[in-house]
């Protein structure tokens, strides 16, 4: 990947993930990235390819994060491995909620020339979900852990994130044991 590519997506993470989509303009974009706008369409079509490549590169590191915590054996040490992996990551976010749902709450009050953007951001959860699974967790588990999940980072939003660590260590320890 070409280091201006990069640094496009960094900052427009960045930046989308402090501000929202709509907010952030290309402007905006190309000056913190320090590239042209030509570059960025060299590399994208569009704001919008832009978004989801984004929201891809992100969901891919979230999924390593928690996979990285499997060294673990049963379900319930499983659990909480992954819960903590998942309050590690919250914690390097700045707790600014789940990106892919303020993807899809942004670009689903637009018509279907988004449609991608809130598709991908769906299957986001779906993803989660199979992940678990694939992990060792029936689906009744990993339906529970994802909720606990979704939980966990709209609370880190509101209250402060070591709390909220606690209480999902807490309650995934209560449901899995």
């Amino acid at each position: 990947m070409s280091k201006k590519r990069e640094q496009l997506l960094e900052q427009s993470e960045r930046l989308f993930d402090k501000h929202g989509f709509h907010t952030v303009g290309l402007k905006q974009i190309i000056k913190q990235s320090g590239v042209a706008l030509m570059t960025l369409y060299n590399h994208f079509d569009s704001k919008e390819d832009l978004i989801l490549e984004v929201l891809k590169r992100r969901e891919t590191r979230y999924l390593n994060s928690l996979n990285d915590a499997m060294d673990k054996k049963t379900n319930a040490e499983l659990a909480q491995a992954l819960a903590k992996a998942h309050m590690d990551w919250i914690r390097s976010y700045d707790s600014n909620g789940c990106m892919f749902l303020r993807a899809k709450e942004e670009f689903s009050l637009e018509q279907s020339e988004n449609s991608e953007i809130v598709g991908f951001a769906e299957a986001h959860k779906n993803h989660l979900l199979t992940f678990f699974q694939e992990k060792g967790l029936d689906i009744r588990e990993a339906i529970r852990l994802v909720l606990l999940f979704e939980g966990a980072t709209a609370l880190a939003e509101v209250f402060e994130v070591e709390t909220v660590a606690q209480e999902l260590a807490y309650s995934v320890e209560k449901l899995f044991s």
